[in-house]
């Protein structure tokens, strides 16, 4: 990804911790701000060129960021455990202190993918007036079996594998941001994981998109946001697995910058 990367410090789980950040088309002072929220592995340099691409479609200002653990933002502590709650704190607890913390005080529209998608729910349905709207690529609102199954399958790649080699190429501790995510995933009480209730308290508008050959969940996810969340639009994408930025991407584009277009028309 191009462009300068810079660092905001805010305090988290009782310490100064250091965010990764990367600010897109920042000139374009009147064009609406989307926030990029990686997946669970994810960081500011995996998503390549991915957030330019729409904001240059688009006209929009981006920001793109790695969570705490991931990227090169601060890794976790060696003793530190992540519990059921962790997609809540992040939510919570890391993005409003970022937007303080960057001068962010118009609402943002949130382009979340995977874990990334459901820390952008937990935001929207605490925080209802300080978002414009949701994209939510693959987002998980509920734990399945078929999720586990391949989070599982992660952990003997990763243990078995060069692996850590390659994660190591985009963040600053390999162990840090696999083991974060894939052993609160496994851990057998996060099975009762459960947002759904939550999402009555989002007011915005929501653009969800799944691929139907998602490795990591099924249509459930997206549909089950639907039950919940009025006037949802919901996007199912053939030959598309858990990355639609990735498998689909011109079409991920086109249906973003056709949805924040329309809605801040409306």
């Amino acid at each position: 990804m191009s462009g300068e990367t810079q660092w905001a410090a805010i305090r988290w789980r009782e310490r100064e911790v250091r965010v990764e950040y990367l600010r897109i088309a920042a000139e374009r002072t009147d064009a609406p701000l989307v926030v990029f929220l990686h997946e669970g592995l994810g960081s500011v340099a995996m998503w390549k060129d991915f957030p330019q691409r729409l904001c240059q479609a688009g006209g929009f200002r981006g920001l793109v960021f790695s969570r705490p653990g991931y990227g090169r933002s601060t890794p976790r502590d060696a003793d530190e455990v992540w519990d059921v709650d962790f997609m809540h704190r992040q939510a919570h607890e890391v993005l409003p202190p970022l937007f303080d913390a960057l001068g962010i005080d118009e609402p943002p529209w949130l382009f979340g993918h995977s874990d990334g998608g459901s820390i952008a729910l937990l935001y929207a349905a605490r925080f209802p007036q300080r978002v414009a709207g949701l994209v939510v690529l693959a987002p998980h609102i509920f734990v399945e079996d078929v999720t586990v199954a391949h989070i599982e399958v992660a952990r003997d790649t990763y243990l078995t594998t060069d692996l850590p080699t390659r994660l190591g190429r985009y963040h600053d501790s390999a162990d840090s941001a696999f083991w974060g995510w894939n052993r609160i995933w496994l851990h057998p009480p996060f099975r009762q994981w459960n947002i759904e209730a939550e999402l009555d308290a989002i007011a915005c508008p929501v653009l969800a998109i799944q691929g139907v050959d998602d490795e990591y969940g099924t249509l459930q996810q997206i549909r089950g946001i639907a039950s919940h969340v009025p006037g949802v639009q919901l996007m199912e994408l053939p030959d598309c697995a858990h990355s639609p930025h990735k498998d689909q991407p011109q079409q991920v584009i086109d249906a973003t910058v056709s949805f924040i277009t329309k809605r801040r028309q409306a």
